[in-house]
C-alpha cells in the first residue's frame, strides 16, 4: 500500500486549537483599548463641539494606522458621540439646549424605569458591587479626581440599568447615553463644589433605596437626579 501512513500524521493537540484563537482575542483587546482611549479623549473635551476629528493626529497619538482608527470611529458614531461625514471624515456631535433637555428627560425616564425593575430582580451580590463602586466614587470625590469620579459614576448607573434584566431597555439606554456622555462629563467638571456635594448625597439616597429594594422611591430619586444633571448641563452649555 502506498501513500502516507496514518501513524505518521501529527495528531491535533487541543491546546493548539485554543492557541489559534489567541490572535483574535489580542485583536479584540487592542480594539477595546483604542476605543476606550479615543472615547475618553473626545469626552474630556480635547476636540471642540462640532470639531472635525483629526485622524492623522489621532493615529500618531494612539500609534495605529487609519484602519483601526476608523473602525473605532464607527463604534463612536453608533454610540452617538460623533457624526460620520460622507467622504469627509467625522466630527464631534454638537447638541443644542433643546437637544439636551429632551435627551436628559428621556434618560431620566429610562433610569427611573430601570430602577423600578431592578428592585424586583437585583441580587444581593449586585447590590454589594454597586455599594463598592459607590465608596470608590466617594474616594475620587474627596480627592477631586474628576476622571475617576465620572468613570465610576457612569458604571453605577450602568449597573442599575443592567440589573433591570430588560435587554430592550438596556439597548435604548446605551443609545442615548453615548449622545450625552461628553456634556455629562463637562457639566460634572464645571460643577460648583456644593452641587457636587448634592450629587453625592443623591447617590447615597439611590444606594439606600436600592438596598431596601424600594422601587417607586428609587425611580423618583433617579428621575430627579437626571433632572439635576440636565440643569447642570444646560447651564454649562449656556
Amino acid at each position: 500500500m502506498t501513500g502516507h501512513k496514518l501513524g505518521s500524521m501529527k495528531p491535533l493537540i487541543p491546546g493548539e486549537t485554543i492557541a489559534a484563537l489567541a490572535p483574535a482575542r489580542e485583536d479584540q483587546s487592542l480594539h477595546d483599548e483604542i476605543l476606550t482611549r479615543l472615547r475618553d479623549h473626545i469626552v474630556e473635551g480635547n476636540i471642540p463641539d462640532g470639531g472635525r476629528i483629526p485622524e492623522r493626529q489621532l493615529c500618531e497619538m494612539l500609534g495605529i494606522s487609519r484602519t483601526p482608527l476608523r473602525e473605532a470611529l464607527k463604534v463612536l458614531a453608533a454610540e452617538g458621540l460623533i457624526e460620520l461625514l460622507p467622504n469627509r471624515g467625522a466630527r464631534v456631535r454638537q447638541l443644542s439646549e433643546r437637544d439636551l433637555s429632551e435627551l436628559f428627560d428621556v434618560m431620566g425616564g429610562l433610569e427611573a424605569l430601570a430602577g423600578r425593575l431592578a428592585c424586583e430582580t437585583i441580587s444581593d451580590a449586585e447590590i454589594a458591587e454597586i455599594e463598592r463602586l459607590h465608596y470608590e466614587m466617594y474616594g475620587f470625590y474627596l480627592h477631586r479626581d474628576m476622571h475617576g469620579y465620572f468613570r465610576v459614576n457612569q458604571l453605577i448607573h450602568q449597573k442599575i440599568v443592567e440589573a433591570s434584566r430588560n435587554a430592550t431597555l438596556l439597548a435604548a439606554y446605551a443609545g442615548f447615553a453615548g449622545r450625552i456622555r461628553r456634556i455629562r462629563y463637562a457639566a460634572n467638571f464645571a460643577r460648583r463644589r456644593e452641587r457636587w456635594g448634592e450629587a453625592m448625597r443623591e447617590h447615597e439616597a439611590i444606594l439606600e433605596a436600592l438596598r431596601r429594594r424600594a422601587g417607586s422611591e428609587l425611580a423618583d430619586i433617579l428621575f430627579a437626579h437626571l433632572r439635576n444633571k440636565r440643569a447642570a448641563a444646560v447651564e454649562h452649555l449656556a
